[in-house]
């Protein structure tokens, strides 16, 4: 399950339980949505209740980060897994942009509205 809300050109992405593919086509939805009204826009993936991820999300997340290497301001991913830690850092090679992962919300928040 997923729930996004849109803050200005902040899309935050919480996930609980299960990250399946509809609910990355919701999130692929939602952030092209905000590319074609404000431009570039900041992600903020809260991924600490999300419990597991199918294989074709990883496949279409790769994809879509290729697609929209330039279309991401920042990306903050507060996690405490090590693996989507990982993830995250291996992501940056398919983007243009800074990637930060944060222990809990309220720093990446913050960091998200510096400019």
């Amino acid at each position: 399950m997923i729930n996004i809300t849109t803050e200005n050109n902040i899309v935050n992405a919480a996930v609980l339980g299960e990250f399946t593919i509809a609910d990355f086509h919701e999130f692929e939805e939602s952030v092209l949505y905000g590319v074609k009204f404000q431009g570039t826009v900041n992600l903020l993936l809260d991924l600490r209740d999300m419990l597991d991820f199918t294989i074709d999300v990883a496949w279409e997340e790769l994809r879509f980060s290729r697609k929209h290497a330039n279309d991401f301001g920042k990306i903050a991913i507060v996690t405490t897994s090590q693996w989507v830690s990982w993830s995250a850092w291996l992501n940056r090679v398919f983007v243009d942009t800074d990637i930060l992962v944060f222990d809990a919300l309220e720093p990446a928040e913050a960091w998200l509205k510096q400019v």
